[in-house]
């Protein structure tokens, strides 16, 4: 009996070591920037006129992608598309707009409740924007001319605000959440979980905000606003709750942060501590302080000891914002890089996105990919560093590039297409070095004649575009009556995407 307890508690320590040697699940860490063009990092544009220095750090310390794209040129649908793996125009095109119903079905599986299965603790701060399941007492009642027509609005009396609000990012997987939802967007008041801190009892329109941006227009949506409410200091209130989330964590439960930046979006509002940060105007100065922000959470995982142990991801949900061909022309800085186009686009620059990952230990410091991905990708890539399978369904278009970051030779590209799209009747399909766009004009606005002149842009007067994207990355040379063989393969494989369900390969 005696030996036969001795070979138990053998057994036992035997055991226990084992799992205390088994390596510890990586914290991940999302940062996602708001309009941030490809051309705003300085580490990516040898003429910017934007100091990034936490950016370019980053970038010396992982990977940094030169060809990542997010799924949609706006909002909501690539932030939906980040967090499920599926391409947004499976389910919609267009934002969620102010008190709008979830971008979600509740069979959607997301990052965050993947993450759950393998114990992780989840957390989303920032912004939302994708919609919530709110409880009206009743029609909208306020009516305001915005953007040349009359348009309804919630008021404070038409929204219960006594019952918790469902459909956000608890119901999404999320533990915790923190935010203003969507910094132009009512309510303005801050979120916590699923119920506001403050209860507005007041309505901001455009006529009485109380403050003046520093560039470009408030871009805000009228709506109820707790009384005081102060745009500038959204951002800095997110970055202070983020470093304190980061601070509560330890070494024992690995966690998943989603930290949503409202910034550079407009309004342009850069705290008054960054004017003249840089020689690219207030978007500039924002821009400054949206880095220095990225500074700030690194160095919270850092003086946490968190750091060693977590994968970083950051990137942005589309290109940079009209605003930016004025600052081009007044500042000679290209927000979109040596792009075309903006948000909003199917041109290179609505879609063409930031994106850096650094993982200490498992990707080689400093090194540059050219590899083309998209943001949805990151679902696949996320669960196969953990070990999770994923379920039957999930992630439909979303690929593991666990391959690209560990450095793997690769003898065919990581994805066999990537479609670009934001609106319902404009697609782009890229394979390999070749883009197709099925319409004459990749752009959604036209290019003001300033800045299109100073580009030197021509006009195309065929029924679709076709450019070799290695060769011309600036979209210049339409070879779309050149290669109708090329137009042909890729828009007959746009519709085969388009039509199934799912673009993944499964290597079968």
């Amino acid at each position: 009996m005696r030996n036969l307890s001795l070979l138990i508690v053998l057994i036992f320590v035997v055991l226990s070591g084992c799992k205390q040697n088994e390596p510890a699940l990586p914290n991940i860490v999302i940062i996602y920037a708001d309009d941030m063009g490809y051309g705003d990092l300085n580490c990516q544009n040898p003429n910017s006129k934007i100091p990034t220095p936490n950016l370019d750090n980053l970038a010396s310390q992982g990977m940094r992608f030169t060809d990542a794209h997010s799924s949609s040129g706006i909002c909501s649908p690539s932030r939906f598309a980040l967090l499920t793996g599926m391409y947004h125009w499976r389910r919609q095109h267009g934002i969620v707009g102010a008190f709008g119903k979830p971008f979600f079905k509740n069979e959607d599986v997301t990052l965050p409740q993947i993450l759950k299965t393998k114990g992780y603790k989840t957390a989303c701060i920032g912004k939302w924007h994708l919609g919530w399941d709110w409880n009206f007492t009743g029609q909208p009642s306020g009516e305001i001319m915005q953007w040349g027509k009359m348009r309804k609005y919630y008021q404070s009396d038409d929204v219960d605000w006594k019952q918790a609000v469902s459909g956000g990012p608890l119901d999404r997987g999320f533990d915790y959440y923190f935010g203003d939802g969507t910094i132009n967007f009512p309510p303005y008041t801050w979120f916590e979980n699923d119920r506001p801190l403050e209860l507005p009892t007041e309505t901001m329109t455009p006529q009485n905000i109380g403050y003046e941006t520093k560039e470009g227009h408030w871009e805000f949506r009228p709506g109820p606003r707790v009384k005081g409410w102060n745009p500038y200091k959204v951002l800095p209130t997110l970055a202070k709750r983020t470093q304190e989330w980061i601070g509560e964590q330890s070494n024992n439960e690995p966690f998943f942060l989603y930290f949503a930046l409202p910034s550079p979006h407009a309004p342009i509002i850069p705290n008054d501590e960054f004017d003249g940060k840089s020689n690219a105007g207030a978007y500039g100065d924002f821009m400054f302080q949206t880095d220095f922000v990225v500074g700030q959470v690194m160095s919270a995982l850092k003086e946490n000891g968190l750091d060693e142990n977590t994968i970083v991801i950051f990137s942005a949900d589309n290109g940079p914002e009209i605003y930016a061909y004025n600052r081009a022309v007044k500042h000679d800085h290209f927000s979109m890089g040596d792009f075309r186009g903006l948000k909003r686009d199917v041109w290179e620059g609505g879609h063409h996105v930031p994106f850096i990952v650094k993982w200490p230990g498992e990707i080689k410091a400093g090194t540059v990919s050219n590899e083309v991905i998209s943001q949805i990708d990151i679902m696949a890539t996320v669960a196969d560093a953990v070990g999770i399978e994923l379920p039957a369904g999930s992630a439909p278009d979303s690929y593991s590039m666990l391959p690209v970051l560990s450095g793997e030779k690769q003898n065919e590209p990581l994805r066999e297409v990537t479609i670009h799209n934001t609106y319902a009747n404009k697609w782009g399909i890229r394979k390999g070095d070749w883009l197709y766009i099925n319409q004459p004009d990749g752009a959604h606005n036209n290019e003001p004649i300033a800045y299109k002149e100073l580009r030197a842009y021509e006009d195309n007067d065929t029924p679709g575009l076709l450019f070799n994207i290695k060769n011309d990355p600036e979209q210049r040379n339409n070879q779309f009556e050149n290669h109708p063989d090329k137009v042909d393969e890729l828009s007959a494989l746009l519709e085969d995407y388009r039509k199934e369900s799912c673009s993944y390969k499964k290597n079968n």
